[in-house]
Parts: structure tokens; sequence; C-alpha cells
């Protein structure tokens, strides 16, 4: 697995104005990092190695995720927890149900709300992807120390947290992926 960054180049927008009273050398270089990272995780939409890569899209992996961590729950308190609307849970929901990852069935207490919960199967194919994409993280920072996988996770949540305190719409549960 290659292990060189995307290195600035003479030219790279870091360059030109890392001398101007316009930017920070070190915030040009993290957009740009940020940038090529987003970039290669659609590319290789982080799915994972070996046979369960990118075998889940990356909505069906965290809405699976969120029933995994928190439990059965209806439409409105899955969305509200993502951050996105209730049509697009309703339409992302619509194929995992198809599929048997997720069951639909009535609210105990009020029989005109359906609540979405994993099914068996869901949670296997869940936890054959999670081990997949461990499988990758893995093989990624083989070469780290476990404190610096530590450090960058920690670093990487914080950005995550304060990314959603900015744009909402972006919100996951920490856990989620």
């Amino acid at each position: 697995m290659p292990t060189q960054p995307d290195m600035m180049t003479e030219n790279s927008p870091n360059q030109a104005s890392a001398g101007s009273d316009h930017g920070s050398p070190v915030l040009d270089a993290m957009q740009h990092q940020v940038a090529v990272f987003a970039r290669r995780a659609e590319q290789t939409r982080l799915g994972g190695v070996g046979q369960a890569r990118n075998s889940m899209d990356r909505a069906a992996y965290l809405l699976l995720n969120r029933l995994d961590q928190i439990g059965p729950m209806g439409v409105k308190a899955l969305a509200s927890g993502m951050g996105i609307d209730s049509s697009t849970v309703t339409r992302q929901v619509a194929p995992l149900v198809d599929a048997g990852l997720v069951t639909r069935t009535t609210h105990p207490e009020d029989g005109r709300a359906v609540v979405l919960k994993l099914s068996q199967l869901g949670s296997a194919r869940l936890e054959q992807v999670r081990s997949s994409r461990r499988e990758l993280m893995a093989l990624l920072t083989e070469e780290w120390s476990e404190e610096e996988r530590n450090t960058f996770c920690s670093l990487l949540t914080r950005f995550n947290t304060a990314m959603h305190g900015i744009h909402p719409s972006t919100a996951t549960d920490s856990r989620a992926s």
C-alpha cells in the first residue's frame, strides 16, 4: 500500500499563497490534504479490503450502523440523529428492507408509527463490512504506532464534530463511520 502523501507541488495553491497575508501555510496545506482525502475516499469509497470491499454504500453503512448502535427507532428519530430529512431516510431504507437487512414493524405503543430494526442478516452483513473496513484501516496505518492511531482518530473525530457544528446537515454519529 503506498504511504507517500500527496505533497504540494510548484503549482499547488499553497505555494502561491504561503507568503501572502491572505492565508496560513498550514491552513492551506490542511485544506489541500482534506480535498485530496475527499477525492481518494470517494474514489476508493474506503470500503474495506477483500470480498466485502465496496459492497455497501456509505448511506447504507451509516444507517445500519446507527440502528446497531442506538437500537430500533422510527424514521423521524433516525433522520434527526443522522442530520438528514425523513424522506431521505425512507428512500435509503427501502432497499435495505427489500434486502432483508432492516425490518419494519409497527410501534408497540402507536400502531400507526413504523419502527426500523436491524435484522439478524443486517447485523451479520454490517459486521462483515466493519471487519473489512477495520482491515483496511490496519493496512493504511500499519506503520503507525498505537499512539499515532489514537491521536489521528481523536483529531479526526474532533474535526468531524467541528464540521458538524458549522454544517449540521453533515451530521453522523461519531461511531457511525
